[in-house]
């Protein structure tokens, strides 16, 4: 057998073993349902995503900001599932990982691409695979943002190398494509353009030295020009719909330096030793300035050695700063979310770190080439560790009450997750241990709103309304641009005498979710009850708008016109409601009397009549039915 068919044979069965092996130790995600966390916002609560693949929910997907964050394609890619699945979650699941698949194979096409090393690479690939820490990204359904964007970001690097080795218009114009999609599925990979540079250093070798030419430092920068123009376009765009979706996190520098350090440190030894892994960690109130200091120093000792290390370890710095440079767009400079840490986020960034880890082992065992025949079997029982870890934390992701209640073991004072295992224990109906929990979270951060908000919705339903009050007012106040929480405060106004507070509370909502038609029914039913029909029309018309196929919706609308004198517009609302719903009384009545007003007699009997058939005990029927057979006799005969 040739060498080269040799090489051909090896490349198959490398594919074939990290094709299989991820399916098959992932498979048992098809099983798991949706969990309470975000996923009712990304999937089964969000009508644009429900209703599949639309052009009016394609253009809501490029508009939108919702779930504080731009990417449409991730939306778009759900709307996709929710056409091929329905609301079966399996089906998502599947979805997420045949990316994770893709993704492996993808990382392991690019390595031996560039580096003509297909074990070292098959290893990064496998460990990237299969490691625990990765569990999040592929079992968690509303973080296929995570799975697809990572699947652009590969496709990017692979025509970039392709460019890099034979520089063409076609390759450039792919990697700048698949950048765009990427950026679009989630824009962490804003820190592509920094690996294409490192790329270049190692193992691309376009750069030959760390003190290059100014003509090398021309060339490489200037072709990256575009690829830092869409980076900072999107960071521009993320930013902004974060602030704007009040999912930025306002924090002391000092302690957020110190969680920037540590998360580093707290992220290696994670991937060296993935335990007491879990859903959410929560940020702290504060770290042991020594503690972060220690961190800090190790940090930099690490990065200078490896630094020193470059000409004759090249991939010591292009892994080592991959790992620390993709990391920066969460790692809390700007904080986002209550989280200090979050496994998902290693995603990309432990492929820098898979590549010092193989590479370097595999020098090292260069160096004592009587012990190098032990490598493999070290990579392989890492391997089966990963493995074996890796089975055991997707079985925490078969349902909320599983995932939050491994998350409250191996963390302490984590009030997302009690909140978040509030909320499951509150769907299977019991409140008292949901309240308990909701208190607890609440108690160890007061500044958390959701907790607020939970602990109030809590209250109300065991008749506490004083006490729900002051939380409903508290998560207001910490979270202006929450939309579910302004709408709740509007109800709760509204159902307790207060209509100004109520009527600013629906308005709150509807600024930062116009589509929100819960809530512009709400406003338009508390512009009603002041009179003030003609204000409570566009209300009303927006929940058409967002509704059309509600029977209820459309009657809302035309009893508004109603009252403002309108009853042709009236009787079109009617007319469609009766279409969707044939058998309704109160619409044939009110068609009536719309018809009525227009001085349509005979059209207003025929409904009058319905209506009376529908529920014969109806005396408002009976008594504006005689009245107009009464000024009109002819119709007396009319069926």
């Amino acid at each position: 057998m040739t060498e080269a068919r040799r090489d051909q044979k090896n490349f198959i069965l490398i594919c074939l073993v990290l094709a299989l092996g991820t399916a098959a130790l992932y498979w048992p995600v098809t099983r798991n349902g949706f969990v309470n966390f975000d996923d009712e916002e990304y999937i089964t609560g969000n009508a644009h995503v429900t209703s599949g693949l639309t052009w009016t929910n394609v253009v809501w997907a490029f508009k939108s900001g919702e779930a504080a964050n731009w990417h449409p394609l991730t939306w778009i890619s759900h709307m996709v599932d929710c056409d091929l699945y329905g609301p079966n979650p399996g089906g998502h699941h599947l979805t997420n990982l045949l990316f994770h698949v893709a993704n492996t194979l993808l990382l392991f096409l690019l390595l031996n691409q560039m580096t003509g090393a297909p074990w070292r690479s098959a290893f990064v690939a496998a460990f990237f695979a299969w490691h625990p820490l990765h569990v999040e990204s592929v079992a968690w359904a509303s973080e296929r943002k995570d799975v697809l964007s990572t699947f652009f970001f590969l496709l990017t690097l692979l025509a970039y190398a392709r460019y890099a080795k034979k520089p063409g218009v076609t390759p450039y114009l792919l990697a700048l494509l698949f950048f765009t999609l990427g950026l679009m599925s989630k824009p962490m990979v804003v820190t592509l353009p920094f690996v294409l540079l490192l790329l270049d250093f190692w193992p691309l070798r376009r750069i030959y030295d760390l003190r290059f030419t100014i003509y090398d430092l021309k060339s490489v920068l200037l072709e990256k020009i575009p690829f830092f123009v869409l980076a900072a376009a999107a960071s521009a765009v993320t930013f902004l719909v974060q602030k704007t979706g009040g999912a930025v996190w306002s924090s002391g520098w000092g302690l957020r330096l110190e969680n920037i350090v540590l998360a580093y440190v707290r992220y290696i030894s994670k991937l060296f030793l993935p335990r007491d892994l879990a859903v959410v960690y929560s940020y702290p109130h504060q770290w042991p300035a020594w503690l972060a200091a220690g961190a800090a120093l190790l940090l930099l000792t690490w990065t200078a050695l490896t630094l020193y290390r470059a000409r004759e370890n090249p991939y010591l710095p292009v892994g080592w700063l991959w790992f620390l440079g993709t990391l920066v767009p969460t790692i809390g400079i700007v904080q986002v979310g209550a989280q200090s840490i979050a496994d998902r986020y290693t995603y990309i960034p432990s492929i820098g770190f898979f590549i010092v880890v193989v590479w370097g082992a595999s020098d090292l065992a260069n160096r004592w080439p009587a012990k190098r025949k032990f490598l493999p079997f070290a990579g392989a029982v890492a391997l089966i560790g990963c493995i074996g870890a890796t089975s055991v934390q997707i079985s925490y992701w078969h349902d909320s009450e599983t995932l939050f209640l491994h998350a409250i073991g191996v963390t302490t004072d984590n009030y997302v997750a009690e909140n978040c295992l509030g909320k499951a224990y509150e769907k299977s109906g019991r409140n008292d241990r949901a309240l308990v929990l909701y208190a607890d979270a609440v108690k160890i951060e007061p500044r958390y709103p959701l907790s607020q908000f939970n602990l109030a919705l809590c209250l109300l339903a065991f008749g506490k309304t004083n006490d729900a009050l002051e939380h409903l007012r508290i998560a207001g106040r910490l979270e202006p641009h929450d939309p579910d929480i302004q709408y709740d405060l509007g109800i709760y106004f509204s159902q307790h005498g207060s209509p100004d507070d109520a009527a600013r509370g629906f308005l709150a909502a509807l600024a930062d979710r116009p589509d929100f038609p819960q809530a512009q029914t709400a406003l338009g039913a508390l512009l009603t009850q002041q009179k003030k029909f003609a204000d409570a029309i566009p209300h009303f018309a927006a929940t058409v708008r967002l509704k059309p196929d509600d029977p209820e919706a459309r009657f809302n609308l035309g009893l508004a016109l109603m009252d403002n004198h309108q009853p042709v517009e009236a009787e079109t609302q009617f007319t469609e409601e009766l279409r969707l719903a044939p058998d309704e009384t109160k619409a044939h009545f009110r068609l009536a009397q719309a018809l009525q007003q227009e001085k349509k007699f005979a059209a207003a009997v025929a409904h009058y009549r319905a209506a009376l058939r529908l529920t014969p005990d109806f005396p408002e029927a009976e008594a504006a039915l005689d009245q107009i057979l009464a000024a009109h006799p002819e119709l007396k005969s009319q069926p």
